[in-house]
């Protein structure tokens, strides 16, 4: 630390790293370590790293692997096979290819050309799709290779090199907010004592600062210049996916002779992908590269994802490929049925082989496949050509979508790939990172209770929301519960809160679908959000009790171990912090606003600009004797000061259990109003942390003061154990001070898009690197926990953890999980929600293949899971179980690198394109700026693109059985002849002009009702997780309207124009004109079918739809007039032939009324009678029976929020029943109070004296 604030920043720089952490440190991070050096060179520990030497392992036994590491699904060489293989899994592909190969016999009843291209461009455009995916990925993967870092190269001199040439061995100097290249081993850092500070976002998750710090041996390695004569030997555990462990020894010595072994663990291992922090500079030793190193470890390569729809749709085909099995053979039988009765083919010399009667074995096989090639079209490759592009093309609209940008960073949502934009309508488990996609990475400070009083605390949206709700206007309590009269005095009552009507009308709008305006009111200091006037502007010194309020703002300025830094800001007098924590950064914020500006620290001491009781501002000096840190286990941190006056004082802050358990007997005076402010900040989703003091007498310090060196001195196991136990000593009979909120900023909208999904039907899980506390709180604040919650927590206790004995760890977890499902089955009745918090370590074994599934039955059975201390590896884990074990369309979204895994695996995977780099963007399917914009991405587009594709797949199977079994039906009728009743270009035509455009605008423009209707009515979206409109019952049915639609116009036009003239002339129908009119109905019919499955019509549906109609015209007249040689039968067919006869316009009109009745009365019947949600929303909101402000209007809105137990409105309806509980007591104990008062009854015992 800098003695005094100057503003050379290299003079501050150099005075920062004289300062030696390890002597304020007491517990793990500088502990000795116990390794045993037995276990080297046995399996699993035969990594040997020939230290400042890597040209030794360019060679076997030592060789290892690069350090480029590659995110790519394809190379050069595997690109074409494997892209190939994906193309031809699925069913349809592979049957189109056996077609495109007999198209080139003389069995194809078509061109070889008109058949084999749209296979070629099917396949060539899902191909260039995969290819133009993986070269971002590519791109990404060389920016990341090509990042350069300084690399001992000898002779004590260092250069720039790419991360992809780093080798094991080498020695690499990084920088400070520099990320590391590969996974390093500690040598020495800007800090005299080689401590240095390390990011872990990326992988983690976690904001906090780890504390690392290099051996002794190593400390003197501090300059480049003298690496020249630094060797050394590594030997440590081979590479592996633990994040949390290292096992390693460093052989350091001028010779062998000479050398001595230090053991290492996991305070000298740097992980690649974390980030420097806090420090200028370190040395470190390449461990493990590229495929090695634990990051890489726990990524995944990247999968091959199919919706479900498209799943499903190759058992769609399977069926249709059994339909046309069947037909075919049919065709076949019939074929060698009337073959053998056909004499005349007997009597040919040159007879063709497909109908001889002397090889009817052979003929009926040639049939076969020439019916295979001539009935394919019930299997259309035009469908997947119209998938492709339709995908494409909402993906588009998806991108462009004005509401999913966002203006503050510029940025869109990016739907990455277009394969799944239909299993956006079907999600039901959501599971989420926490910092830096729930949150924003930022804490402020918003609430403290002193002396009993709270401060800062307005009323939350919660209580807000509830009142409106039960049309509270003016007030609102929170009471207190143990039934005691509510006015008492500030230090022993509950908070009583007002809420003016003004207040209630003013968040009407914003409850629960707006965004929450609050610029106007947050202070422009960053990490303070703080509003109150008692305290602010020194008018705290104006209170009853001064010493308490200065005690108070003295254990947040000196309990920490953050470093002042100078603000960069000309004319700014307030100085920025870095710290371990942001917690700590957020408090020495709020201690200078109050006044308590801490300035500076030296090894010893700490000075404190301190305002005193006369308002005046004077500098204070504290000696630091001791720093008690905090750690998980401990949950407190306390430094033990020496004021200018002499006067010893313990300040200590933790979580309030741990602080109330150490209060002296004088030291409760608050203890009941804090606890309860306490729960009321937990409420709001705030973290909380107790402040006490304590002062000590010297003779006391001095006999703890001699025990704890005797402590600290120990080496072994049992070290850190007698360190708890002399803390213990002091760190009793403490006065409590109060408490403090600050709240991990979430990003704008994400309690409000929790809310909304929540109704649609969707489960959340929170899966986070963070410690549980402070995931718990985020599960609060999100309102992923509610209060009134069943809140099971799953942990391995500390007895059994230190036995590490994994059947005692299993059957630990194992009691507690039975216990927990107890609980739900007793309570099941109840309605009671539950929730389950489980750490990492339980979270281990619970995973295991003998117990995972007992723990996923549980976690299934809870409304709201948050598992906490999760690497990446068991994020993807998790991600894999979820999905396999409730069948359940899964979606991951997080924004690091720690969470690439999880969102490989997930059937969805969204990254968010935040602050942590761009790994989770780059393996994601869809990026988006901010977690809000996932209620428009699923709520909205995710509905619409289920519906479109599903609609689109019926419609094209409806279409296409119509088309084919035509065909078939008129074989059937002509008695298996080998006569086809189309022209070759008809068959071209009818999936490439006539009924292509109308398909995609289907599939692109589709809407059943608005985005704002689906914000309002989220219960629509279970029609997606239902599987509604693509069901199998859907799919028959289409399947059965197809065969009756066809069965009709084949019926009507041989039955109708057969018997009868065609025109005046007398003259009969042909092959030519039936099959004219017979396809003329067709189009027409298949046409206009989708005309009646549309909904929302737009310009462009009408131009697609009734311009496909007129453009079979158009073809006709200009096919016609070609030359016979061309046109053949058709030869001005339409002019001359069919145009003039009226028969041929009768029939058309007459054939597509009666097919298209069957579909006309079902959607009658269903609209009356059987109305979908969607039905009902529509006769309303375009049957304009009602406007949206009508009663029954808002009536259907509030049903269509699904009942849930997490979310906004639920915590909301919990806080209803809380409330009106609250008033029934309030009432109750009114009419009490007047039943037993004097005054009552003196006038029940005398009432005809008052009478008179």
């Amino acid at each position: 630390m800098p003695p005094q604030q100057s503003p050379n920043n290299h003079h501050q720089n150099h005075n920062k790293k004289r300062l030696k952490w390890s002597n304020l440190y007491t517990f793990s991070c500088f502990k000795p370590s116990n390794n045993h050096q037995s276990d080297f060179g046995q399996p699993g520990f035969t990594r040997v790293v020939f230290c400042n030497d890597s040209s030794k392992h360019k060679t076997k036994p030592y060789k290892y692997c690069k350090n480029d590491v590659t995110t790519t699904k394809y190379n050069v060489i595997t690109f074409l096979p494997k892209s190939l293989f994906e193309q031809f899994r699925r069913v349809a592909n592979l049957y189109f290819l056996l077609v495109a190969a007999l198209s080139a016999t003389s069995l194809a009843p078509f061109s070889a050309l008109s058949l084999i291209a749209p296979l070629v461009f099917v396949v060539g455009v899902s191909i260039l799709k995969e290819g133009v995916e993986d070269w971002h990925r590519f791109l990404q993967d060389l920016e990341v290779n090509s990042r350069k870092v300084r690399v001992h190269v000898g002779d004590g001199k260092f250069v720039d090199r790419s991360w992809k040439t780093l080798r094991v061995g080498d020695v690499v100097k990084v920088n400070k907010n520099e990320y590391f290249p590969s996974d390093l081993l500690l040598l020495s850092s800007s800090y005299e004592d080689g401590v240095c500070y390390v990011e872990t976002m990326n992988l983690d998750g976690e904001t906090n600062f780890k504390i690392k710090r290099c051996l002794e041996c190593t400390l003197r390695f501090d300059d480049e210049a003298k690496f020249d004569v630094f060797k050394a030997v590594v030997r440590c555990e081979d590479p592996n996916s633990s994040l949390y462990t290292f096992v390693g020894n460093l052989e350091l010595g001028e010779n062998i002779a000479n050398e001595v072994s230090f053991p290492l663990s996991t305070s000298q291992f740097l992980l690649r992908d974390s980030k420097l922090q806090n420090t200028d500079y370190v040395y470190g030793v390449v461990v493990f590269t590229g495929g090695d190193t634990k990051v890489v470890r726990n990524s995944m390569k990247s999968p091959s994802k199919r919706s479900r729809v498209e799943r499903k749709m190759d058992h769609v085909i399977y069926v249709l490929f059994f339909m046309l099995l069947l037909i075919s053979l049919i065709a076949s039988i019939g074929s060698v049925v009337y073959t053998d009765q056909w004499w005349y083919l007997q009597l040919m010399d040159d007879t063709d082989a497909s109908f001889d009667p002397g090889n009817p074995l052979v003929s009926g096989f040639l049939q076969f496949l020439r019916a295979l090639i001539l009935y394919g079209y019930l299997i259309p490759i035009s469908l997947y050509v119209s998938i492709e592009v339709v995908k494409f093309l909402q993906a588009m609209l998806i991108n462009n979508d004005q509401h999913l940008f966002d203006e503050t960073s510029g940025k869109k949502v990016e739907a990455r790939t277009s394969n799944l934009n239909e299993e956006l309508g079907q999600v039901e488990m959501i599971l989420s990172d926490k910092t830096g996609t729930l949150t924003c990475n930022q804490m402020e400070f918003r609430k403290c209770s002193i002396e009993g009083i709270s401060y800062g605390g307005d009323v939350n949206e919660i209580v807000r929301a509830a009142s409106q709700r039960m049309n509270i206007d003016i007030e609102s309590y929170r009471f207190n519960l143990d039934g005691e009269d509510s006015i008492s005095t500030p230090r022993d009552s509950v908070e009583m809160v007002e809420i003016t009507s003004d207040q209630v009308l003013e968040s009407k709008d914003n409850i629960l679908d707006g965004e929450h305006d609050t610029k106007s009111l947050r202070d422009s200091v960053k990490g303070f959000n703080f509003r109150d006037r008692r305290l602010m502007n020194k008018m705290w010194i104006h209170g009853s009790n001064v010493w308490d309020m200065m005690m108070f703002f003295r254990v947040m300025a000196l309990c920490h171990t953050g470093i002042p830094v100078e603000n960069e800001e000309q004319g700014c007098n307030k100085l920025k912090y870095e710290a371990e924590s942001p917690e700590e950064v957020t408090f020495l914020i709020a201690a200078q606003e109050f006044g308590f500006q801490f300035c500076r620290r030296t090894q010893s001491s700490m000075f404190v600009k301190e305002i005193d009781p006369s308002a005046s501002e004077v500098e204070r000096e504290y000696k630091l004797l001791n720093l008690l840190e905090f750690s998980s286990s401990r949950k407190r941190m306390s430094v033990i000061v020496r004021d200018e006056s002499g006067r010893i004082f313990l300040f200590c802050k933790g979580a309030d259990n741990i602080i109330f358990d150490r209060l002296g007997d004088g030291g409760r005076t608050y203890q009941h109003a804090t606890t309860m402010h306490l729960a009321n900040y937990a409420e709001d989703g705030l973290r909380t942390m107790v402040f006490a003091y304590k002062k000590i007498k010297d003779s006391e310090y001095e006999e703890w003061s001699s025990s704890f060196s005797k402590a600290k001195a120990v080496i072994g196991p049992e070290r850190e154990e007698l360190l708890e136990n002399v803390s213990e000593n002091i760190e009793k009979d403490l006065v409590l001070l109060g408490a403090v909120a600050v709240d991990d900023k979430l990003q704008d909208g994400v309690a409000e898009c929790i809310d909304k999904l929540a109704q649609a039907g969707l489960k959340i899980w929170l899966l986070t690197g963070d410690k549980k506390e402070t995931a718990v709180n985020i599960g609060f604040a999100s309102s992923l926990l509610r209060h009134d919650m069943h809140l099971f927590h799953l942990s391995v206790s500390r007895d059994v953890e230190s036995k590490n004995q994994v059947k005692a760890m299993k059957d630990d977890i194992l009691n507690q999980i039975e216990a927990s499902r107890q609980v739900i089955i007793n309570e099941k009745t109840k309605d009671d929600p539950f929730a389950l918090v489980v750490d990492g370590k339980a979270l281990e074994t619970a995973l295991r293949n003998d117990i995972k599934d007992n723990f996923l039955q549980l976690a299934v059975s809870c409304a709201s899971v948050i598992c906490c201390r999760v690497s990446p590896k068991q994020k993807a884990l998790i991600t894999r179980l979820v999905k396999k074990y409730t069948g359940k369309m899964t979606l991951a979204i997080g924004d690091g690198a720690n969470d690439v895994g999880m969102i490989q695996e997930a059937d969805i995977g969204i990254g968010i394109s935040g602050m942590e780099g761009m790994q989770a963007v780059m393996a994601s399917d869809f990026s988006i700026p901010q977690f809000r914009f996932l209620e428009r991405l699923l709520i909205v587009h995710g509905h619409w693109c289920y519906k479109r594709i599903s609609k689109m797949i019926l419609y094209f199977v409806y279409k296409n059985i119509v088309f084919g079994l035509t065909l078939f039906y008129y074989e059937m009728y002509s008695r298996f002849s080998g006569d086809v009743l189309y022209d070759g270009w008809y068959m071209v035509m009818f999936n490439l002009f006539l009924t292509s455009l109308p398909v995609i605008s289907l599939g692109v423009l589709e809407q059943d009702v608005s985005s704002d209707i689906c914000l309002q009515f989220p219960a629509l979206y279970q029609q997606g997780q239902k599987g509604i409109f693509f069901s199998w019952k859907r799919i028959i049915g289409w399947m059965g309207n197809g065969i009756l639609t066809s069965l009709v116009i084949s019926i009507l036009n041989v039955y109708v124009l057969s018997p009868s003239a065609f025109r005046k002339g007398g003259q009969v129908v042909d092959i030519a004109h039936l099959g004219l009119t017979t396809y003329t109905t067709i189009v027409w019919t298949v046409n206009c079918q989708i005309a009646l499955i549309i909904t929302h019509f737009t310009w462009i549906q009408h131009i697609f739809i009734w311009g496909s109609i007129f453009s079979w015209y158009i073809f006709l007249l200009f096919y016609g007039a070609l030359p016979p040689e061309y046109s053949k039968r058709e030869y001005k067919l339409l002019i001359e032939a069919v145009g003039p006869a009226p028969m041929y316009w009768i029939v058309v009109l007459l054939v597509v009324v009666i097919s298209l009745l069957p579909y006309f009365i079902y959607m009658v019947i269903q609209r009356s009678f059987y109305p979908m949600d969607d039905h009902v929303i529509q006769e309303m909101k375009y049957g304009r029976k009602v406007v949206v402000d009508d009663e029954m209007w808002l009536r259907e809105k509030k049903s269509s929020r699904k009942p849930t137990q997490i979310g906004f409105s639920a915590r909301v309806d919990a806080k209803i029943l809380y409330l009106k509980d609250q008033l029934h007591r309030k009432k109750m104990f009114i009419i009490k109070s007047i039943t037993n008062s004097p005054i009552r009854r003196s006038i029940s015992t005398n009432p005809l004296e008052n009478r008179d």
